[in-house]
């Protein structure tokens, strides 16, 4: 069964052109203008992934990230005209997968998808594992801390959390991290994942800004002590 695709921009010619192309590609397309509409389809259709302008009417790329983040684990890749490392900052950090910069090659945009989909439909080991006083659940994408209410994992999110525990106690570097989760064909900057991991550490660490799990070996790259 073909995997669906919700892309949403406010501009129909970047539509059109997505979703001819996607379709070409065997992937079924949902499209939306704005936010609401986004977000309305985003729970009634449950796609597979979500293509997200961040210059959106009425609630932007950003409040529907965040909103969808507290309800789903769905892969979130954001597109924007915006050339601020800032802006797609914040993007990653509301919980967005993968970004790629306006304008830009379908065929590129086609492969992140795919590497997205690669990585989720994989065979897993452990699909719930203990971190301190914080379980993890790989299949729900969320985490629980201390029995406390559970909060959702992005896509990334889980796959950098089970490379750092599949070598725990071992310190991973950042070009390991980029290469075996993003893969050799993604560009996100080292920047990106340290912001994955602040991100990581305020769901897991009872005082994030002092890690006990989650420790960075500078000038290298990250080790979890579980």
């Amino acid at each position: 069964m073909a995997q669906t695709i919700l892309v949403v921009d406010d501009e129909a010619r970047i539509v059109k052109l997505v979703r001819d192309y996607l379709e070409r590609a065997g992937l079924n397309v949902l499209s939306a203008r704005d936010g609401e509409t986004a977000l309305a389809l985003a729970r009634r259709e449950q796609p597979d992934l979500i293509i997200l302008d961040l210059m959106l009417p009425g609630a932007d790329g950003l409040d529907v990230c965040r909103r969808l983040r507290q309800e789903s684990g769905v892969p979130i890749i954001m597109l924007t005209a915006r050339v601020e490392e800032a802006d797609r900052v914040v993007g990653l950090e509301l919980g967005a997968d993968d970004y790629v910069t306006k304008p830009f090659s379908l065929g590129e945009l086609t492969a992140r998808i795919r590497a997205l989909f690669r990585r989720a439909n994989r065979p897993h080991d452990a699909s719930v594992f203990q971190i301190g006083a914080t379980t993890v659940n790989v299949s729900a994408h969320t985490v629980q801390r201390d029995g406390k209410k559970p909060e959702t994992l992005s896509f990334y999110e889980v796959e950098l959390l089970r490379l750092l525990f599949e070598r725990q106690g071992q310190p991973v570097s950042r070009e390991e991290i980029l290469n075996k989760i993003w893969g050799l064909d993604a560009s996100p900057s080292n920047r990106t994942i340290d912001n994955f991991v602040v991100k990581l550490r305020k769901k897991l660490e009872k005082h994030p800004n002092e890690p006990r799990h989650i420790l960075t070996v500078y000038g290298f790259g990250y080790k979890l002590v579980p």
